[in-house]
């Protein structure tokens, strides 16, 4: 898990996002110009993306990106 400034979490509801959609990783991907891998590890917290990949997501779910991403204090 990514620990962001002041012991901030990122977390995301990708996955949550994606199965209302009925996507696979790979269809996520694929219409991001992402690799799988990449969103495997942003679903797995293990990777915070860029701003721009934030937003392309935002654009496809047709949701605000802080509805796929929040910031939560660490445990």
């Amino acid at each position: 898990m990514r620990v962001c400034e002041n012991n901030l979490i990122m977390k995301n509801k990708l996955k949550v996002e994606r199965a209302k959609l009925d996507m696979t990783q790979q269809d996520l991907a694929d219409k991001i110009g992402v690799s799988r891998q990449t969103i495997n590890s942003i679903e797995s917290q293990k990777y915070v993306p860029s701003t721009v990949l934030a937003l392309k997501l935002s654009a496809l779910f047709e949701i605000p990106v802080n509805e796929i991403f929040t910031l939560e204090e660490e445990d």
